[in-house]
């Protein structure tokens, strides 16, 4: 099957999704916001994390060009918004964002995956933008499956 990949990645970004929401829902309303240190960051904050860069990375493989003229400052400020307005706000961007996460993979032509493109953190292969919003979301999983481990609620 020609687009076996697309296929596995883009039904991995709305089970990984799915999961995330899972942990994020083992973490009670009231400590959403609580870290476990100084240094460590919220179970809110990664939510906020993954439903914005879905949307940068659905964006980029569609375009196959880095689009991300804000920069590491616009998409800080866009998380610290988001992460203010709660998790109401959070939740509608981050379902449309899995959505067009994984609608883009699942369009993404398989003549181009090994395709580079340039980005601030280097040059990439296009597989690498790809896998981005499930691996993510994976990994953010496990460090808000850890908070409510902490928490005493999973």
């Amino acid at each position: 099957m020609a687009e076996e990949l697309q296929t596995f990645l883009a039904e991995g970004i709305v089970k990984a999704a799915a999961d995330l929401e899972a942990a994020f829902a083992r973490i009670p309303e009231d400590k959403r916001t609580w870290s476990p240190g100084e240094s460590s960051r919220s179970a809110i904050d990664q939510m906020a994390e993954c439903a914005i860069l879905n949307g940068y990375t659905a964006e980029t493989i569609t375009t196959r060009e880095w689009t991300n003229t804000g920069g590491m400052e616009g998409y800080f400020a866009a998380k610290a918004e988001a992460v203010e307005k709660g998790w109401g706000y959070i939740e509608p961007l981050f379902k449309a964002n899995v959505e067009k996460a994984a609608a883009a993979v699942r369009a993404f032509g398989t003549d181009a995956l090994g395709n580079p493109i340039e980005t601030p953190f280097g040059t990439m292969k296009m597989t690498q933008i790809l896998s981005y919003p499930y691996w993510n979301m994976c990994y953010h999983e496990g460090q808000i499956n850890y908070i409510a481990t902490i928490l005493g609620t999973f």
